[in-house]
């Protein structure tokens, strides 16, 4: 066994941070110096929704969608209390504390240097990431941690269906409360274009492959096809979009790392609460983890493909999405790290790893 499998986190996905910021550069570079590139890819365009990008989200998403397993909702009921924990972080907590942050950070701590009406585009970044919970990379957090395999997938499994339906509400609420005009029809397109379709993409394929092949081919042979296709589709998407975002970049380079801040608090936050809510549940750490990892971590590519619907490619609102591709996996590294120290905190676990 190789040192990537052994960890649990490829080589794409470890060093994602830099794959990001090096698409950053090129991006910018080719929006500079070959303008008529990101001019040719933005004449193909539909219902406010870019076309190439929306292709290049559905290689990302859907090999994630493919790993759901709806059969394992079934065991809920052995120990409810964890989803119960993972639910209420993520929709009655998480995307109101990062609209209040964020909104705190630009508008109070950053107000005399980021003007009010770009602070505004870059919380409504924010507020998409806020309400859009990690359903893949969740997967690679749960392991690091040895999280139980098959509650992690119920996590994941339950948050897509909640993202159905929540996930437009309550972006339209924060949004609107922050002045934000954001169409109806374009935010629910975006939900069924980017979760879904890939949603209902990859459950068919999984059903089909598993029923001809049996599971353990599809969870063995078939799925591990697919796994660079997620990171890759992520990064040729980011130069795309950084090639639009160039002039925002080099006319404000110090608004990369303002942005970082509040969603860094975020994420520490919300994993705290979390983690620390499964601990007084006497929960077992296989469960704990996870649980507060999720919640952590962003779906940013459904974050990212709903910022550029709504806003456009060049928005300041996508570029604060980006950001938070761009912190997510060195700090989700430190929380793993923080979770596996802290593993004395709680119970054995007495529930079997079951597929």
């Amino acid at each position: 066994m190789n040192k990537e499998k052994s960890t649990g986190i490829g080589f794409f996905q470890k060093y994602l941070t830099i794959w990001v910021a090096l698409c950053m550069i090129t991006g910018v570079v080719i929006g500079k110096f070959l303008p008529f590139i990101p001019a040719f890819f933005n004449r193909f365009e539909y219902a406010n929704v870019s076309v190439p990008t929306a292709i290049l989200i559905w290689v990302m998403i859907y090999p994630m969608m493919m790993k759901v397993d709806f059969e394992s909702i079934k065991n809920v009921r052995k120990n409810p209390k964890g989803l119960y924990t993972t639910w209420a972080v993520n929709w009655l907590i998480k995307p109101f504390t990062m609209f209040a942050i964020a909104s705190f950070f630009f508008y109070i701590v950053c107000k005399g240097v980021i003007p009010a009406e770009l602070g505004k585009e870059y919380l409504a970044g924010a507020v998409l990431l806020g309400a859009a919970p990690c359903t893949a990379m969740v997967f690679v957090w749960s392991q690091l941690t040895k999280g139980n395999p098959a509650y992690t997938i119920v996590q994941v499994a339950t948050n897509d269906l909640i993202i159905l339906v929540a996930f437009v509400p309550i972006v339209k609420f924060l949004l609107g409360v922050s002045k934000v005009a954001v169409p109806w029809d374009t935010l629910i397109l975006s939900v069924v274009l980017f979760v879904a379709v890939p949603l209902t993409a990859g459950v068919l394929t999984r059903m089909y492959v598993s029923k001809r092949k049996g599971t353990e081919y599809f969870e063995n042979q078939f799925l591990p096809k697919f796994d660079n296709a997620t990171i890759v589709g992520l990064l040729l998407m980011l130069i795309l979009l950084f090639s639009f975002q160039g002039d925002v970049i080099l006319n404000n380079p110090l608004h990369i790392l303002l942005i970082a801040v509040p969603l860094i608090l975020q994420t520490f936050f919300i994993f705290f609460i979390a983690y620390l809510a499964a601990k007084g549940l006497k929960l077992p750490h296989n469960i704990a983890a996870p649980a507060g990892l999720i919640g952590a971590s962003n779906f940013f590519e459904l974050a990212v493909a709903v910022a550029i619907a709504l806003f456009g490619m060049d928005s300041p609102a996508a570029l604060a999405t980006i950001v938070g591709v761009l912190t997510e996996v060195p700090i989700m590294l430190i929380l793993v790290k923080i979770a596996n120290n802290t593993s004395h905190w709680f119970p054995e676990s007495t529930l079997v790893n079951e597929k």
